[in-house]
């Protein structure tokens, strides 16, 4: 049979856009042509092609892959993706922005990610279970509470995480709840991960506002994917007092200038309603959302969605990028000349690394915390990180993305240097 191909997507190469951020920051650090070629690499890749039994009895050959881009900070830390442009280039972009990210909010972790090629949607609970026990059983030869930690990300969930660990426990003889993050909480998973991403772009938000000296109360938010990310930060603004005026994801997009009932559209979507069909507002083609004039926008889709072309028509004041690499680098040359205030991916998303970190650390020691405490750290954790990104771009002159990336590559650099070359 023959192997699926990715399909297209927006935008540039994610790889190229990643590459791009690294070269930058790699320039102005003045890094050794050596390291520069180290931490420009990914230092492990695995591609799997493997055979899945479906619902008709026949077998289908799905593809996927597991990449580590560098393990000198720590073991190897990045969600698994479901989604049909999954693709070898975008997943080594992906491994790398983990680096970056884990380095930048300084939890002791390297760079990794996975996915496969599949529709999740279009499979069915036991198709979707048979597939990713397959999978797991594929990349076990290097995932491991020690050395590899994979979570969620777009198209999995908790229920896929739970799937994951009791695989790998099977394979093992005995419970490796460390094996994954983002688990179901009655099997080793921390209260507060689920909502993790969304909660720390909250906090990220009400910094900038005091900052500001925006009222958060009445802010206007336009959210781009309505999903675990997206959906959570704009119902946790909502329940602030902001006012979410746009949400858009695969099923469609809805605007009301007086805000829409984000509460009953999150709901409505987790029991598996379009956004077309809850309704509440206007609907708007998806580049019609990314224009909308709001304090603040959330990229929390895919990828390449803000290219030069989109970014000439962004009327918000403050993007905050939900997703992984959602700006290419033509598309920030254009938000930098019209002095839109980015918060970078390694910053803006974070806050699922960080409490995965904490996951990990109760499941070693078999201790677990109140939801309280775990928000409370998020908190300071991704706030004290912001504060250093501002600091820096104070200093240097430089975007809040270029501070963050001068960060978090100085550090991978430094363990990289002191670790040495081996043999």
């Amino acid at each position: 049979m023959a192997v699926p191909k990715a399909a297209a997507k927006p935008g540039a190469n994610p790889l190229d856009t990643a590459i791009a951020q690294f070269e930058r920051a790699a320039d102005r650090l003045n890094l050794d042509p050596g390291l520069r070629q180290v931490l420009g690499t990914c230092k492990r890749e695995l591609t799997t092609h493997f055979p899945v039994q479906m619902d008709d009895g026949s077998t289908k050959v799905f593809t996927g892959y597991r990449v580590q881009h560098n393990l000198a900070r720590g073991p190897a830390k990045g969600g698994i993706r479901y989604h049909p442009a999954v693709g070898l280039d975008e997943v080594r972009a992906l491994a790398m922005w983990m680096t970056w990210k884990s380095a930048l909010v300084n939890v002791p972790y390297g760079g990794a990610k996975g996915g496969v090629i599949v529709d999740p949607k279009a499979l069915s609970e036991t198709e979707l279970e048979n597939l990713t026990r397959r999978y797991a059983t594929e990349i076990s030869i290097v995932i491991d509470p020690i050395r590899d930690i994979p979570a969620p990300d777009v198209g999995t969930d908790e229920r896929v995480m739970a799937w994951i660990m009791d695989t790998i426990s099977m394979h093992r003889g005995y419970t490796v709840a460390g094996v994954v993050t983002g688990k179901p909480v009655s099997v080793g998973g921390t209260l507060g991960r689920k909502e993790a991403t969304g909660r720390g772009i909250l906090y990220l938000i009400q910094e900038l506002t005091r900052d500001h000296g925006i009222p958060l109360e009445g802010a206007t938010v336009a959210v781009q994917g309505f999903g675990n990310v997206g959906g959570v930060a704009a119902t946790l603004l909502a329940r602030e007092g902001a006012r979410v005026v746009g949400v858009s994801d695969t099923s469609g997009c809805l605007y009301n200038e007086k805000g829409l009932d984000v509460e009953t559209l999150w709901q409505g979507k987790k029991e598996g309603a379009s956004l077309s069909e809850l309704g509440g507002g206007d609907c708007l083609g998806g580049d019609e959302l990314l224009s909308l004039p709001v304090d603040f926008l959330i990229p929390a889709a895919l990828e390449g969605q803000i290219t030069a072309q989109t970014a000439r028509n962004i009327q918000a004041k403050f993007v905050i990028e939900g997703a992984n690499g959602p700006t290419t680098p033509d598309g920030d040359a254009v938000l930098a000349e019209k002095q839109v205030l980015v918060v970078p991916d390694i910053l803006a998303n974070a806050g699922g690394v960080i409490v995965s970190y904490f996951e990990w650390v109760q499941d070693l020691q078999f201790f677990f915390w109140e939801e309280k405490q775990v928000c409370e750290q998020l908190q300071r954790v991704i706030t004290s990180a912001l504060r250093e990104v501002r600091a820096r771009a104070e200093q240097e002159n430089v975007s809040l993305r270029e501070a963050a990336m001068l960060i978090a590559v100085s550090r991978v650099e430094e363990a990289t240097r002191l670790r040495g070359i081996y043999p």
